[in-house]
């Protein structure tokens, strides 16, 4: 018998090409041994019948004939159709059984998947997983810490309990990185993972450049092998489905003739939905927006009834596709006010996407405003005032009924709404402590200051200042109980950025 490593030398195919004739039924599954002392860090290998060299060298042949894989895979007594990219080796028991999959209809939550599934953000944080994968990759879900930064992937995927030798770890890194690679250039991939050893560094800038970019397809497919009870071996399908808030990896046993995971996965807006129903909540930095009509209550009162209505729509719909572009995160609306969130991305401030936001919610303010002047032959403006603040806190869910909303808790969002109410005439207002976290090459790029009164009662604006609230109220706005609790805030007014 010859073992994996002797087939990838004999035959000149890869390990990724071995495994998946393997999982597509060509070659017969592998005996799997411990490995003799001379065999490396590997500490078990798969054992192959000798006649699969001739198999390979025929499979070749095959194909270059112009047969398909399907074609080929066909003439070795199985249906199933090549839709590989690349493959793991053993991975720890997943406690998996060959039913699983069946138990899994178009009516079952995300929590009913058969293996091991996890979501990350696009930083490769973890955001959602399941019990089977902290079992078998994490070693315990009670074990991974609350704060986003420590559930890095990469870092969980280099400390994992499955990497038994460096091949172990390459294989097992190859999907990621090619998923990642899909969004992030290296730089910032590297940029994330800035707190690994360097040996670990170079580890992940050599699989990224050896990984094939993954097109634009919403899901891609690889076969995988995960170990059961001594030397029995499962094989798995992955899929990766990526989404706009992050992408999600889920294993299940292979069964030909039950599509039930792939259709339920192909609901994509509903499997993402159930995803960020379920995702756990974590401490994570943030900077939050408060937004709010000002005098909406006189305008409401001006206005009938269904062209009030008609107004808020319009402002949230010329909105959201701006909040999309800044990578905002709804929070909710009460009313006629927003609340978004801003997390921090791999390739740009999430503090400089809340700015930038902002700003350009002012200008579309302006282009509404006059809609509605010419339509209605108002003189009166219409404003958003907005208030901005960032700071570590706790990100979660609430769940009522089939309504689910997202929310920060902390004085992050409690600040930013009493900023909010201080603005007045669509000015954007942000803290000190926000504006002092963006690196000085940036921050010289926002146009901030505080408006002054000369002792000639002439205003001016005096750039790259602050100043808390108390000194920028009158004695009877001080008086209004819902500034007291930031009245010594240092702020500054935002009017522009320079890109």
């Amino acid at each position: 018998m010859l073992n994996s490593k002797q087939i990838i030398e004999t035959t000149g195919i890869s390990r990724a090409t071995l495994n998946n004739y393997v999982a597509m039924g060509i070659l017969p599954n592998p005996v799997v041994k411990t490995s003799p002392d001379d065999a490396g860090r590997a500490t078990r290998l798969g054992y192959f019948e000798d006649a699969a060299v001739q198999i390979i060298q025929k499979v070749k042949d095959l194909k270059k004939q112009g047969f398909s894989m399907t074609d080929i895979a066909a003439q070795f007594g199985t249906s199933k159709s090549a839709k590989s990219h690349t493959s793991v080796k053993p991975l720890p028991e997943p406690n998996l059984t060959q039913g699983a999959l069946a138990k899994l209809s178009f009516d079952s939550s995300i929590e009913s998947l058969p293996g091991p599934a996890y979501m990350v953000n696009n930083n490769f944080e973890l955001i959602w997983w399941n019990e089977s994968a902290a079992d078998t990759f994490f070693g315990s879900k009670d074990d991974l810490p609350g704060d986003l930064e420590s559930r890095n992937l990469f870092r969980l995927i280099f400390d994992s309990q499955v990497i038994s030798s460096q091949d172990d770890l390459l294989d097992l890194l190859k999907p990621h990185v090619a998923a990642g690679k899909k969004r992030l250039s290296q730089q910032a991939l590297i940029k994330i993972y800035s707190a690994l050893d360097s040996d670990q560094l170079n580890t992940l800038k050599s699989v990224y450049e050896t990984v094939e970019p993954n097109g634009k397809e919403p899901m891609l497919h690889y076969p995988y092998i995960l170990p059961g009870s001594g030397a029995d071996v499962q094989y798995c399908d992955l899929y990766v489905c990526f989404y706009r808030e992050g992408i999600l990896f889920t294993y299940s046993p292979v069964q030909l003739e039950d599509d039930f995971l792939l259709q339920f996965l192909s609901k994509r807006n509903y499997v993402i939905n159930e995803l960020l129903k379920n995702r756990k909540p974590y401490l994570t930095n943030v900077a939050v927006m408060v937004a709010d009509v000002q005098n909406s209550t006189r305008i409401c009162a001006e206005l009938p009834a269904e062209e009030y209505f008609e107004l808020i729509n319009d402002i949230w719909q010329h909105s959201e596709p701006i909040y999309r572009k800044f990578y905002g995160t709804y929070g909710k609306h009460v009313g006629d006010g927003m609340v978004y969130y801003f997390f921090p991305q791999p390739d740009c401030d999430y503090k400089l996407n809340a700015i930038q936001c902002s700003l350009e919610l002012k200008e579309m303010m302006t282009k509404i405003t006059q809609k509605w002047q010419s339509r209605k032959g108002w003189f009166s403006d219409v404003y958003l005032n907005i208030g901005l603040h960032e700071g570590q806190e706790w990100f979660g869910s609430y769940h009522a009924g089939g309504h689910v909303e997202f929310t920060v808790l902390g004085q992050t969002i409690n600040h930013a709404g009493r900023i909010s109410d201080f603005a007045r005439n669509g000015s954007v207002w942000a803290t000190k402590s926000m504006l002092n976290q963006i690196p000085s090459a940036d921050r010289e790029k926002v146009s901030f200051g505080i408006t002054r009164t000369t002792p000639s009662n002439e205003s001016v604006f005096i750039t790259d200042t602050y100043a808390s609230i108390e000194n920028l109220l009158t004695e009877d706005q001080l008086k209004n109980s819902k500034f007291k609790d930031i009245e010594m805030l240092p702020l500054t007014e935002v009017r522009a950025i320079r890109l």
